[in-house]
């Protein structure tokens, strides 16, 4: 299901609990501007706050959700966007407070709804729940726009939503003495007590760094090798670590400083040992630096594996085609591992789309994998020849089996977007794009 399909289900199913309270349980007597203004103050407010919990919870990256939501990377992807419409929704419902001086201005306080009363034990928090809701909307606004304007380095971005979960537990304590009473007896006041709950306990395993510990391997780097701008880093993570899945990836932890970031697993599982490969290119400040910090020896905690792009999971009545932009190739070379033992059993194309086929630095290895295993044909597009990829291209070497064709993609998001909008107007609905979607922020 895709990230838009689960949030328009969650808001219904929010909208529709509220609506029962608010025009059947709990009804509003007053002139319909006011009716409306404090319908939407409290909508807005349930968006907010559902929303904002369902993002805590999101973040602690719950491994038991990877399977129903597709894996790790679209858990991030629906993180991302539960957090930013909840502020929008946020600072929606805090404008609503405010049209309320206007309002009066402009027809009288005649015909106000009276005023909302708290739950019994929250009565006297109302001042500076006020107050902290306030505050806390407007430094997340402002986190809001540094974490969408890209050009702010990831470090001090990562600091700084570190805050988050306070300003949740902020936002937390405003709905609780602020929500009227009634509503916490229905529909409304049950989801909201849930996702409070699990909020609140997800924003304390972010303050005590507790997210993804029961998933992190102590191990040591084992291995490094310089290849241009791409540093491959062999692991070795302790007796402990469960093995991997050719398509998965791991959060490395090479500086505590600096935290964990995420990449793919290039080495298929071995039988005789746990190394595991990583292929980092330098691609910013953090990566570019790795070269002359690591050591071979270095601890390094690996925490994972996570994901779910795995061909297996295609349908085996559609083509399979594998699409690698770049070093977008790192989990197609796990793949490849792997068919050296167990063969594809249906043809395979896969398109790699290089720079300069003459320096890339995994062009030779994955031609030699492809030359092995049986029931694979290789495309390389070499862009210092202008041989870029599209739609027509593809569909001119692989045709869709009965309208079905079944596309493995890793690679940047634009030349993703642009493919998967060519195939499907070319070839149709039958056309599926599976590919990591994973993005820190």
């Amino acid at each position: 299901m895709k990230t838009r399909h689960i949030l328009i289900s969650f808001l219904g199913i929010l909208t529709a609990s509220w609506a029962w309270d608010a025009l059947y349980m709990n009804t509003m007597s007053g002139d319909w501007p006011w009716v409306a203004q404090r319908h939407g103050l409290h909508l807005t407010g349930v968006w907010a706050i559902s929303l904002m919990s369902l993002a805590m919870v999101l973040a602690t990256r719950p491994a038991w959700l990877e399977e129903p939501l597709g894996g790790l990377d679209k858990i991030y992807k629906l993180h991302k966007w539960a957090g930013i419409l909840g502020v929008l929704f946020g600072a929606t419902h805090w404008l609503i407070k405010l049209a309320g001086d206007p309002l009066a201005s402009l027809i009288g306080k005649t015909g106000r709804p009276t005023k909302d009363v708290a739950i019994f034990f929250a009565q006297s928090w109302r001042s500076p729940a006020k107050d902290m809701g306030e505050w806390a909307i407007y430094i997340l606004l402002a986190l809001l726009a540094i974490t969408l304007w890209k050009r702010i380095p990831y470090r001090p971005w990562r600091m700084l939503h570190r805050a988050m979960p306070v300003l949740y537990l902020m936002v937390v304590f405003h709905t609780v003495a602020l929500m009227p009473a009634a509503y916490w007896a229905g529909p409304t006041g049950v989801f909201t007590a849930l996702l409070l709950l699990a909020g609140v306990v997800a924003a304390f395993m972010s303050l005590a760094r507790r997210i993804g510990r029961n998933h992190c391997h102590a191990g040591s780097i084992v291995g490094l090798t310089q290849r241009g701008d791409v540093l491959e880093v062999v692991c070795e993570p302790d007796e402990r670590w469960p093995g991997h899945e050719p398509g998965q990836f791991a959060f490395l932890t090479f500086d505590r400083a600096e935290g964990a970031h995420p990449f793919t697993i290039a080495s298929a599982p071995h039988t005789d040992s746990r190394t595991i490969t990583f292929e980092i290119k330098a691609l910013g400040d953090y990566t570019r630096t790795l070269g002359q910090t690591l050591r071979v020896g270095q601890p390094v905690v690996v925490e994972g594996p996570y994901g779910r792009l795995d061909y297996h999971l295609g349908r085996e009545d559609a083509a399979q085609v594998w699409v690698a932009g770049g070093i977008g190739v790192t989990p197609f070379l796990a793949w490849l591992e792997s068919l050296q033992v167990e063969p594809p059993k249906t043809p395979v194309q896969m398109h790699y789309c290089v720079r300069d086929a003459a320096t890339d630095p995994f062009i030779d290895r994955v031609r030699t994998l492809c030359a092995s295993t049986p029931n694979l044909t290789l495309y390389v597009h070499d862009g210092r020849f202008s041989q870029r990829l599209d739609a027509e291209t593809l569909l001119a070497s692989c045709s869709p089996i009965e309208g079905r064709m079944d596309v493995w993609f890793c690679g940047p998001s634009g030349f993703a977007k642009s493919l998967e909008a060519g195939l499907k107007a070319v070839a149709g609905p039958g056309v599926r794009m599976h590919r990591e979607a994973f993005d820190m922020r």
